[in-house]
Formats: C-alpha cells, structure tokens, sequence
C-alpha cells in the first residue's frame, strides 16, 4: 500500500466509510429481513423501548426498530438520486457555461448568481408545492434546486480552466466542445467536484426529510426516515424512542457522508499526505561561524531530492557570499539555482529533502528552525513576476507595511512613512499616491520597484532575487538594476542574484556561479567573465548566447555607479 493510500485511510475517513457502509447493508438487507414486523398490524400497540422492541411499537403495533431500518432503503435511494440530478445536472451547466460564447456566458453567470441567492430548501418547497406530493417529486424538487449552487462551483473551477494557455491552445486549433469538457475540464476538477458531491449528499438527505416531513415528500402507503418522524411527533411527549430512531439514521447517514467527504478532500490535498510530509529539522536555530570565516551566507555539500527518494535535484553544492558582495547564480532552468536560493532563504518546499553540512546566513542555521521574526529582518526576497506578489484586492500601503508591522512591531504611522522614503529610493514618483493605489494601477516596473522597497525596508542583511528582471522590457530592466546596485552602495545589503540572462549578471554581480544540473561547474570574478576567460564549455555556451548588439544597459549602469 502506498503512503498515500495510506494517508486516504484516516480514523475519520474510515469510520466515514464504515458507517456509511453499514447504512447500505441496512438499506439492502433490511426490506428483506425485518419487512413484516414494520407493516404487519399487531395488538402490540404502543409499547415502550423493551427486548422484543429495542424502539417500542406503534399506535398500529408496528416495530418501530424494524419501520426504520426498512426505511432506510427508501431515503438513501431518493437522496442518491437527487444528488445525481444536481451534479450532473451542475456539472452540465458550469460547463457549457465556459464552452458557449461570451454573451451567453456573462448571462448564464449572472443567471447562476441570482439563482443561488435563493436557499436550495426553499425553492423544492416551491417546486414540490406545484408538483404532485410524492417520493418522485421531492427527488425531482430537490435535485433541481440544488443545480445552480453545483452549476456555480463548477463554473468557478472551469473558468480557471478555460483561461489556461494549453486549453486556449487546443480550442484554437478546433478541438470540439466534448473533447475538450470530457479531455480539459472534468479532469482537472475531478477531485473538488467530488468532494463537493459527498456534501451535497448529505445536505439532500436532511433536505429530503424536511420534505416528508412537512407533507410534501412520501406520501402512505410508503414511509422514509422523514415521515416517521412526522408520524411520530404525537407520541413525541409520551413515546420519545419512537422519534429516536428516524432521528439517529438522518444524523448517522450524514455525518457518515461529511466524514467521507473531509476525508476525500484531505487526500486531494497534496500537503496532507505523508510524503508532503515536513523534512526534519535540526534542534538549533544558530549557528556559529568558524574562525576566520567572515562570509554571510555559508552552504558547504548542499543536496535537495526529489519526494520519496526520487533523483536528487541539486547535489554538492558549495556557495558563500561575502557581506555587501552581489552574486550572481545563472544557469538553464531546471539546473537548481532557484532551489539552491530556495535553501538559502529556509523557503524550500516540504514535500523535497534536504541536507547540508552547513546552511546559514549570518548566526541563523537555516536548517534548523530560526523565528519567522529574526528571518524577517535578515533575509529579504524579490520574486519573478510582480504581478502575483500583491493581493489584487488590497491597496499596496497595507501590503508594503506588514513586515514592518507585524515582525518588527514598527508602529502603523511610521512603517508608512519608512516605506514611503523607500519607494522614493528605488525611484518611484507620487509614492504616498502609489499607497493608495491597488495593484493593477501600477505598471510592472512600478510593481517590481515597489516590491524591491518592501523587501529593503527592513535592512536585511541578504537580499534574494529570484530572476526579477525576466517580465520586463529592457528599459525597465536598467531601472531595477541600478535600484539593487543602489541598494548595495547604500546599506550595504548582500545580494544573491538568481538569473539565466547571463548579461544582466556580469553587468551587476561582483561574483558569477554556473549552475547545471543541479551542480556548480564553475565559479568566477564578473570581470574575468566580461572578458571571456572561462573554463568550462557550458560556460562558454552560455557566454556565446548572449547577443551583442548594443552596450547602452552597460554604459547606464556604469554611468549610475560613478554617481
């Protein structure tokens, strides 16, 4: 058994499957066993909870253990088929949604809002108060009203679909609408849909019982779980074990259904499997220099693998970094330098191992576990896409301040005025405007300078940038560049530059490190790179690639050093 099969079974889950399990024997077995004793009239009227009857009898001498086990059937099999008619009818319709054109579309979703605004009980109740009272109705009632709550998830998680670069690919080059719902989109929503689905079962099965029991479900001769507890509401006072029965099944079937469905969303969580599980940490937070060793950041033999003993992906890795000193890492993707950054900075994901004979940055052990506050302060990161970086829906002051105010415990009056001053550093105009502003009203190189100023406001020691000037057009690029070099002459800040344009790297790092295939195969002055002394071929690949058309970003960025 893998370990995530293994992670599927958990005490929940199981006891959700179990219980569940035991409901269906109940269902399949009980019509057949125990059906005289819940329809045969008796002189046994009335009697109390005893050894014959676990649950008493009747008003008609009937036992009420064996009328609810019988009517188990019955309710499990109009709340399957209710479920059925709201997901597929659901699933149909946030479909089609995204395959129609784009006028049907924008109506068929505002449609589905107004829709869902009405609660899913209330519109059955109106549905089965115009059909005929009856089992086939409240199935029909029910599954209805639960479409446009099913039809406005799936929608939600087809639209994520329809966007995507691959899906807009095949319908360019004329996949068909079944092919591309059957091939695209159920596929990739396949887990949260069912996950989706065991909820709405157990919301259809209280559903359906509210139905009988207001009169509008199953009408006599035949009873499910809700009409018994219609039925038994007189004997309420003087006969309680009568209601108990009906009552327990409802709670028994859909708690049974929740936890199944905790369970199926725990397992479509990659995270909560055990091979995402967190790697092991080592005791201390600290570490101490050796002697004489005046580097800030300090890995020796770093090794990253891939999750269950898969490849290793980065290996031996040897790297320092000097106070105030800019290095630059380059290489291909997928050669390691965003892991080894990664490391650096104690951000690699859990589910990859990692191991050292050192990893740390200034006195902190980033293989142990330092406090988030102390990593606030020292280290700072700049990721690729600033677009990604800012929630779209929060202005950027309360976004630009929250290290300050969280970490450092800066006040809220002047972290502002601290982040203004840097947004003036990095050559932002109108930064208290900027404050203000969502994320969207800002170009990309105002978002990537903006990020740079949250990321140097605090004064770490080590700034970690992660390929921040591969979305922007040249001229902003020069911008940002001179903004780290800025950076440096300023407050001293380290800075690992992690790029493949090895271009931008000799023009602003003291120090280049080449990266392939999870190895460094050579470390060299930025000098003696611009004048092409290197050693190893790839190197040299990677040198012959770089275009040399015009010299002008080197020339600004020369001319901004001087200044």
């Amino acid at each position: 058994m893998t370990a995530r099969r293994r992670t599927l079974w958990k005490p929940a889950f199981t006891a959700g499957v179990v219980v569940m399990a035991a409901l269906v024997l109940v269902a399949v077995f009980a019509p057949l066993l125990v059906s005289q004793q819940a329809h045969q009239f008796t002189d046994d009227v009335a009697l109390p909870p005893g050894g014959a009857h676990p649950l008493g009898t009747n008003d008609f001498g009937q036992d009420n253990l064996a009328r609810v086990l019988v009517a188990t059937r019955l309710t499990l099999v109009m709340t399957v088929c209710a479920t059925a008619i709201s997901v597929l009818g659901g699933l149909a319709a946030g479909v089609a949604i995204w395959l129609s054109p784009r006028a049907v579309r924008e109506w068929c979703l505002r449609l589905l809002e107004t829709a869902v605004a009405y609660p899913t009980l209330i519109t059955a109740l109106v549905i089965a108060a115009i059909l005929l009272p009856g089992a086939t109705t409240a199935v029909i009632a029910l599954g209805i009203a639960g479409i446009p709550g099913f039809a406005r998830v799936t929608a939600n998680l087809a639209g994520r679909t329809a966007r995507a670069e691959y899906f807009l690919s095949s319908r360019f080059l004329g996949v068909g609408s079944w092919h591309l719902a059957t091939r695209h989109m159920i596929p990739s929503m396949a887990e949260p849909l069912l996950v989706l689905s065991t909820t709405i079962f157990a919301t259809v099965l209280v559903e359906i019982s509210a139905l009988s029991f207001v009169g509008l479900g199953v009408q006599q001769p035949q009873y499910d779980l809700g009409s018994l507890l219609n039925d038994s509401l007189e004997a309420l006072y003087t006969q309680p074990a009568e209601a108990l029965g009906p009552a327990v099944m409802i709670v028994l079937a859909s708690v049974a259904a929740m936890l199944i469905g905790d369970g199926l969303a725990a397992h479509a969580n990659p995270r909560a499997s055990r091979r995402w599980a967190p790697r092991p940490r080592a005791a201390s937070a600290v570490a101490v220099p050796a002697p004489g060793d005046t580097a800030l950041v300090r890995v020796r033999d770093l090794r990253v693998s891939a999750p269950e003993g898969g490849d290793a992906l980065v290996r031996g890795v040897d790297l320092h970094v000097e106070p105030g000193e800019i290095v630059g890492i380059v290489g291909e993707s997928g050669s390691g330098k965003s892991l080894t950054a990664l490391s650096v900075a104690g951000l690699l994901a859990d589910e990859l191992g990692q191991s050292a004979e050192e990893l740390r940055v200034g006195e902190m052990n980033m293989l142990g576990s330092p406090a988030a506050a102390e990593l606030a302060r020292q280290i700072a990161l700049i990721y690729q896409d600033p677009g990604t970086t800012f929630a779209p829906s929060r202005t950027m002051g309360p976004q630009l301040t929250e290290v300050l105010r969280t970490h450092m415990g800066v006040p809220r009056k002047e972290a502002r005025a601290a982040v203004i001053e840097a947004l003036e550093a990095v050559g932002i105009t109108q930064p208290e405007l900027r404050m203000r502003q969502y994320p969207h009203q800002l170009s990309g190189g105002m978002r990537q300078r903006a990020m740079i100023a949250a990321a140097v406001v605090t004064r770490p020691s080590l700034l970690i940038a992660d390929e921040p000037t591969t979305a922007l057009d040249v001229t902003v690029q020069v911008g940002v560049l001179r903004a780290f070099r800025a950076l440096r002459e300023r407050l001293g800040t380290a800075i690992l530059f992690i790029s493949h344009d090895l271009g931008v790297v000799r023009e602003l790092c003291d120090r280049v490190v080449v990266m392939r295939g999870g190895e460094v195969v050579e470390e060299l002055p930025a000098a003696q790179l611009d004048r092409g002394e290197v050693s190893h071929p790839y190197t040299r690949a990677l040198l012959d690639a770089v275009p040399e058309i015009d010299t002008e970003r080197g020339r600004i960025l020369a001319g901004a050093e001087e200044e």
